[in-house]
């Protein structure tokens, strides 16, 4: 993979990851709402970001869809923590692809939103974590994966 196809790939996962964080505010508790909107906003920069380094690398950013199928109904909170959780699994899987293919500050800004985004996951789990985000639970994504283009 490419790094444009790799940073496309990132965009297009931090468009979902926006979409779905705004189907979890709707849902989540008001003690967990900051969470929610700080994720939503970090997403919303890294997405701001990926669009300017897709230029860069000159591609045209993958635009956002109007909207999301999402991998199951959310009905109540728990099902927008678990929602959260999905979004950042799957944000995880693709920055570890971009920091395969990319190289310099790039390779280290897509470590970091990895990191991130592992980080985010364990807090919404809340009962653990994985040994290598964005690789190992690749196998469980493909089957549950989050949102997706509707």
């Amino acid at each position: 993979m490419s790094t444009r196809e790799a940073a496309q790939a990132a965009l297009a996962a931090e468009h979902a990851a926006v979409y779905g964080y705004g189907v979890v505010g709707g849902r989540i508790a008001a003690a967990r709402r900051a969470e929610a909107l700080d994720a939503y906003n970090a997403h919303r920069a890294r997405r701001d970001a990926l669009a300017r380094t897709v230029r860069d690398l000159g591609g045209r950013p993958v635009a956002a869809a109007a909207a999301y199928a999402l991998p199951f109904p959310v009905a109540e909170q728990s099902d927008a923590v678990r929602l959260a959780s999905v979004l950042e699994d799957r944000v995880a899987d693709v920055y570890s692809d971009l920091v395969r293919a990319a190289q310099g500050p790039l390779r280290h800004e897509a470590a970091l939103a990895l990191r991130e985004a592992a980080v985010r996951a364990a807090r919404w789990r809340g009962n653990g974590s994985v040994a290598f985000p964005g690789l190992v639970e690749r196998a469980s994504a493909s089957a549950g994966k989050g949102p997706t283009h509707a």
